[in-house]
């Protein structure tokens, strides 16, 4: 298991991650996204900006890096960086497979990523996310597993990714929707030849969206790696958009209402890699400050009362705007 190497590792922010999705693509659908990106998003300025972006998360810590086939052009700007940074050799690098993105870099397309989690595509994109990364491809994830993919069922893809896993590469798989925990689940029971063929799950996790916990806790339990997703909520949980009661809380620490919103996940106790998914060095800066954030059990008693329930929760996110 490639994150074996995280155990190892001293800094507080080790068991933070930097995910890419806001900083591969031009568009995305987290708030706030003018202010933090402005007019510029050509190819040129993001690759700077996501290669800034590493250099930052590296230096304060960070070990983890998340990708994704869908993400634009997210692999080739971390691959870019691993070439330029030979002596980041401790990092774990995570890829995603299953959707491909369509929006030929613009911010307004009709659709910005198609969804496929057949057999062709997975090795379509294996081939593409290997000529890109390689070696340093540690863990491969099937993207937005609900309970009806046929990812979950297709005997024959599972052979290929078994294949995979025998030869190195560790497999995983994350989630969306509002049954989340039923995927984790039917996920857990996929086995080749009597072994679990996945090793880590990546599934949405926040203040405001806690339905997965209890499916989480199993996958631990059963020895695979957690990473949280969207911990943020796509921006519901940074100011100014940020709920009241995480706005006192985090006056109350003292640190930005994104630091605490972290912090609430990175103390579940089934929580290997929590992600930022900062889009400038300043937001990096300040998720990193969750490490340091000791919240108390009446501040988290008032978090937890924020969690809304799930189908809403999705509902409201479905109807963000790519920006």
């Amino acid at each position: 298991m490639p994150f074996a190497r995280l155990a190892t590792a001293t800094t507080p922010t080790c068991h933070i991650g930097l995910g890419l999705a806001a900083v591969g693509r031009p568009g995305y659908i987290n708030l706030g996204r003018d202010e933090d990106l402005g007019s510029d998003r050509g190819v040129e300025a993001l690759r700077a900006r996501t290669h800034e972006l590493l250099d930052a998360a590296y230096a304060q810590g960070v070990r983890y890096f998340d990708a994704a086939r869908s993400y634009g052009r997210s692999e080739e700007f971390l691959a870019e960086w691993l070439r330029a940074r030979p002596d980041a050799d401790d990092v774990v690098v995570g890829s995603k497979w299953g959707y491909t993105y369509t929006a030929g870099w613009s911010t307004d397309a009709d659709t910005h990523e198609v969804k496929d989690h057949g057999l062709a595509t997975y090795e379509r994109q294996r081939a593409e996310s290997d000529a890109l990364l390689g070696d340093r491809l540690d863990l491969y994830q099937i993207h937005s597993v609900t309970p009806d993919s046929p990812a979950l069922t297709d005997k024959e893809l599972h052979a290929r990714l078994a294949e995979a896993a025998a030869q190195g590469l560790t497999l995983g798989f994350s989630t969306s929707g509002p049954a989340q925990a039923d995927a984790v689940r039917a996920a857990l029971a996929v086995t080749v030849d009597g072994e679990p063929l996945f090793r880590t799950v990546q599934s949405t996790y926040n203040v405001l969206e806690t339905s997965a916990a209890p499916a989480l806790a199993e996958a631990h339990d059963a020895g695979l790696t957690v990473i949280v997703k969207e911990g943020m909520a796509n921006g519901r949980l940074a100011a100014p958009h940020a709920p009241r009661e995480l706005a006192a809380v985090a006056e109350e620490a003292g640190l930005g209402c994104d630091a605490v919103a972290l912090a609430a996940v990175l103390r579940q106790p089934w929580a290997g890699v929590v992600l930022s998914g900062a889009a400038t060095t300043g937001q990096l800066a300040s998720n990193l400050h969750a490490a340091a954030v000791d919240l108390d059990d009446d501040q988290l008693d008032r978090l937890a009362a924020l969690a809304e329930e799930p189908r809403a929760y999705w509902e409201r996110r479905g109807q963000l705007p790519w920006h």
